[in-house]
């Protein structure tokens, strides 16, 4: 399916169903749309989830079916993994998450893009060699047929994996835990920015030098950031504010670090007032600063705008 997300131009489903695990989830779009797909009678929509976490129709169901839909996508495209869901649920079976990430090594004309609160198991399971070794076993198992498959790299080289951090608090958990994870390239989501996040140095993670906790809070060559962060505001019923100065601060600290920035959309509280429409996304009414949507350098070697 097409998509309406700035950064990316596809999404792809293999599982859908989710929980709340943070004040970044109170208002999540994919709960609201999963009941509605429920009630059309969407076959993948039929899995309830916990009342108090999840809701209708959006209970955590993995869709066999559904993991060769980017073998059958020819034009090289950005491919968004898991809009409705979150790949590194507690509730995905390690042999899907497995046969995602074959499925993923054989369609290299394309990137991936998947995003996750649940940092730990990410981490974890990538820096596994048995789980390496369940996506070399699944991707030895596909179809032979399939033109794409002609080895690969680990990491896998067209996969960027990220974390949310809507505030301070999951900034800080979540982006040193990305920053241990092995990855082409590391993103950062704050969207919804519903506070400010300062992007210190212990943000990343120094194998050479020794600081307390291991995070180097120092200029250092050796630490290793983020590649990329998008800022976006909260849209939708009961969006909660993002201030200018936020999302100023973080492009700022951005260029500072390397890190390349994308600011999504200002948000409705924000940009409704400024005439940016009921996302704050339309950027011809944004201060010129913020006018910023860039990708970071890998993208040009691995997608065709």
């Amino acid at each position: 399916m097409g998509t309406g997300i700035q950064w990316t131009n596809e999404t792809w489903n293999p599982t859908t169903g989710c929980d709340r695990v943070s004040p970044g989830c109170d208002n999540c779009y994919a709960i609201t749309l999963a009941k509605r797909l429920k009630s059309m009678g969407s076959a993948k929509y039929q899995t309830d989830g916990h009342p108090f976490t999840s809701g209708p129709g959006f209970g955590v169901a993995v869709h066999p079916d559904a993991l060769d839909q980017p073998l059958r996508w020819k034009r090289p495209r950005r491919i968004f993994v898991n809009s409705m869901s979150d790949l590194f649920h507690k509730d995905i079976p390690e042999d899907f998450i497995a046969d995602v990430f074959a499925v993923m090594a054989a369609a290299q004309q394309h990137t991936f893009q998947v995003l996750t609160k649940r940092h730990a198991r990410m981490r974890s399971l990538l820096n596994s060699k048995d789980f390496a070794g369940r996506v070399n076993r699944a991707y030895c198992c596909l179809p032979s047929d399939i033109p794409a498959i002609r080895g690969y790299a680990w990491p896998l080289r067209n996969v960027w994996l990220g974390v949310s951090a809507e505030d301070q608090h999951w900034a800080d958990i979540r982006i040193p835990a990305l920053n241990q994870t092995p990855a082409a390239i590391r993103f950062v989501s704050a969207e919804p920015l519903i506070g400010p996040i300062r992007l210190h140095r212990g943000h990343g993670h120094c194998p050479t030098h020794d600081f307390p906790g291991g995070f180097c809070s120092s200029p250092c060559p050796d630490l290793i950031r983020p590649d990329w962060l998008i800022i976006g505001g909260e849209s939708g019923p009961g969006a909660r504010p993002m201030e200018i100065d936020w999302a100023r601060t973080l492009v700022r600290q951005s260029r500072e670090a390397g890190i390349t920035p994308f600011v999504k959309q200002l948000g409705a509280v924000t940009g409704i007032p400024l005439g940016a429409g009921s996302h704050g996304g339309d950027w011809d009414a944004w201060p010129a600063d913020l006018r910023i949507r860039e990708f970071p350098a890998a993208a040009a070697e691995t997608v065709s705008a």
